[in-house]
């Protein structure tokens, strides 16, 4: 099971609050240091105000040199497809090969409001969700010397060089997440290398990953090309009184994260983490909402990854 930090910044957070955090999370071993991708702060005012994902990433790129970096997910809403491949590329590059992609529809409605971003319906989102993971990928896979072309529905793409590539000779792995029936599972099995459960209890996780094995089956993918993982809000603590500070600061009830999270001793977290682990994860993002609390970081890498082996 690897672990891996996950960041909320628009929740509050400046670019060296998030360098601090990534540092530390390579510097204690975690597998790579992932942000969300919003531009509104949800239930709070949100200051200082957003920072950019892939502006954020790229610096990080260039400021770490071993921990994965990646985005939980990017809205498809946000960027076209063209130059986001350009922009992911280019930090893969920066970053020597250490980039994933996590992309959806966007959900997020008030956001688009408040910075003029267009929120079609959510058939059309999820069109152009697809349309835009077939840009990416083949504008990334596209061989040198080669165009790429694409005639969508929604988008058109016409005898592009496909430049720059990535690091990554088939590009950055590509993310996936949900909790949807039918469509998200079948566009992980067309088109992701790892699939993300976010805040769901292992019964409901062993059923979404049920889903998408059976996606893959339908198209004659192997399931087990995909890396299934799952995001969780953390709260871990030495004692009571440390877990209910740390959900205090988070503006959190320790019975409810006990519950719904990833909270409580270093020894519950093994043992929930393997329930996890049971119902197929192999990886979990831990959601840290304290973004100065980097002791927080350091208690369970030190305490909780070495019994995880």
């Amino acid at each position: 099971m690897e672990l891996r930090i996950f960041t909320e910044p628009q929740q509050g957070a400046t670019y060296d609050d998030l360098l601090a955090v990534a540092q530390a999370a390579e510097r204690f071993g975690y597998g790579a240091f992932f942000r969300s991708d919003h531009y509104l702060a949800m239930n709070t005012e949100g200051l200082p105000g957003p920072t950019d994902a892939w502006i954020t990433l790229a610096g990080l790129a260039r400021e770490t040199s071993t921990i994965r970096l990646g985005t939980l997910v990017t809205s498809a809403t946000f960027r076209h497809p063209g130059p986001l491949a350009i922009s992911v590329a280019q930090v893969d590059q920066m970053s020597g090969g250490r980039v994933d992609l996590g992309i959806g529809a966007g959900w997020y409605e008030e956001e688009h409001q408040a910075y003029g971003i267009p929120f079609p319906p959510l058939k059309e989102r999820f069109e152009r969700l697809e349309e835009s993971l077939a840009v990416i990928t083949g504008l990334w896979r596209t061989p040198l010397g080669e165009t790429f072309s694409y005639d969508g529905t929604h988008l058109t793409v016409k005898d592009s060089p496909a430049l720059p590539k990535p690091r990554q000779p088939q590009g950055p792995p590509v993310l996936i997440g949900g909790t949807g029936k039918k469509k998200t599972p079948a566009l992980a099995a067309k088109y992701a290398d790892e699939f993300n459960v976010p805040f769901q209890s292992v019964d409901e996780t062993r059923d979404v990953f049920e889903r998408v094995r059976l996606a893959c089956k339908s198209i004659d993918r192997d399931p087990t090309e995909l890396v299934y993982s799952n995001a969780l809000v953390l709260c871990c603590g030495r004692t009571e009184e440390e877990i209910a500070t740390r959900a205090m600061n988070i503006g959190r009830e320790v019975s409810e994260l006990r519950e719904n999270g990833l909270a409580g001793s270093p020894a519950e977290l093994v043992d929930k983490i393997g329930r996890y682990a049971e119902a197929g994860s192999q990886r979990i993002y831990l959601q840290t909402l304290d973004l100065s609390d980097l002791d927080h970081l350091e208690l369970v890498a030190s305490e909780v990854v070495p019994q995880l082996s």
